[in-house]
């Protein structure tokens, strides 16, 4: 049931962060935002009152935009697009912050003062694990709101192919695939990569394979090259399929058939997760799960998404369409806290 508005005049969050300073309290304030190529000016700090209602003035839900230290007004203004569209069809007071930072807008789910962020699967794995978020949506990209990892290892190494191109399957599970890279040496993308490191990692962790120090080879294609060239590491993991990269077919003529998949994952790695914070109550959070298509529906809300976000499509889903995902990154057992602060 539409609730009453309760204020009359809708206030806007913007914090901005300037040089190498950390992300302070975020702050209401009601100048409008216009393109300039000076730094905005100080807003004042106004307090929220977690105490009171949360859609309340004095407590509003709170819409963050996608962290970057150049959030230009274009966005600003498209994120209040969504805001005012938010509160006219709910009457919940709903305020823009943008965040430098991934690392910045984990802390604000923690600390009350983000409610609704499109998170990219670092940050969702982060804020998942301490129970800040619920997924709502997906970003999808060729229709899929996820993507997988490969195992690849060179031919010449003498290792068993367990993934079937010809149907696209795999014919045995990880465990039995992995399980020839006991004691050898992976090369990986780097220490931040979803599918040239944490997720593989994971699985191997929890195919309980233990494997010799790797090698951060600083990218993907690099991984590629690498296993195709040799005397660097004996096997490695990338996005699907990697070997394919621009040019690399073209340096290697053969590199089809002298670097192997040894086993595909299924898509479980998302884009990009449009999550609600747990702080919101469960009806609200169904309140506004229900309102984003609508919203996304008229002419103003689609072209603000687009705007504000940068996606085309999105695709609902819950934290369970993620479970392999959340599974492997708890496995992998690194500090995510740690590499999205350094990333």
């Amino acid at each position: 049931m539409k609730r009453p508005l309760l204020v009359p005049t809708l206030f806007f969050l913007i914090a901005f962060v300037l040089g190498n300073c950390t992300l302070p309290p975020f702050s209401l304030e009601t100048a409008t935002v216009t393109p300039s190529p000076a730094p905005p000016p100080a807003v004042e700090e106004t307090p929220l009152l977690p105490t009171a209602e949360l859609g309340l003035a004095e407590n509003p839900i709170i819409l963050a935009l996608p962290p970057s230290a150049e959030t230009t007004p274009e966005q600003v203004n498209a994120a209040r697009e969504i805001a005012a569209q938010f509160t006219e069809r709910t009457g919940y007071v709903v305020v823009v912050i943008a965040p430098q930072s991934y690392a910045a807008l984990v802390e604000a789910l923690e600390s009350g003062n983000a409610h609704i962020a499109l998170l990219d699967p670092l940050s969702y794995a982060l804020a998942y694990q301490k129970d800040l978020v619920r997924a709502q949506y997906a970003v999808t990209k060729n229709d899929a709101p996820a993507y997988g990892v490969q195992f690849l290892a060179p031919r010449r190494g003498g290792y068993t192919s367990y993934f079937n191109s010809e149907i696209g399957e795999n014919t045995a599970d990880a465990a039995v695939a992995l399980a020839q890279f006991s004691d050898k040496k992976p090369c990986w993308s780097e220490e931040t990569s979803l599918s040239g490191y944490l997720i593989p990692l994971g699985m191997l962790k929890q195919a309980q394979v233990q494997t010799r120090t790797a090698a951060f080879v600083g990218g993907h294609a690099t991984v590629v090259r690498s296993l195709y060239v040799g005397g660097i590491c004996d096997f490695g993991a990338t996005y699907i399929d990697a070997r394919k990269f621009p040019s690399l077919e073209d340096e290697m003529p053969d590199l089809l058939e002298q670097v192997l998949v040894v086993w595909r994952s299924p898509d479980i790695i998302p884009y990009q997760v449009l999550a609600f914070s747990t702080k919101m109550p469960e009806p609200m959070r169904a309140l506004f799960r229900e309102l984003i298509p609508a919203v996304r529906q008229t002419e103003a809300g689609h072209a603000a998404f687009q705007t504000a976000y940068g996606f085309e499509a999105i695709q609902a889903v819950n934290d369970s369409d993620f479970r392999d995902f959340h599974t492997f990154m708890q496995a992998a057992g690194l500090d995510l806290k740690a590499l999205l602060t350094e990333r």
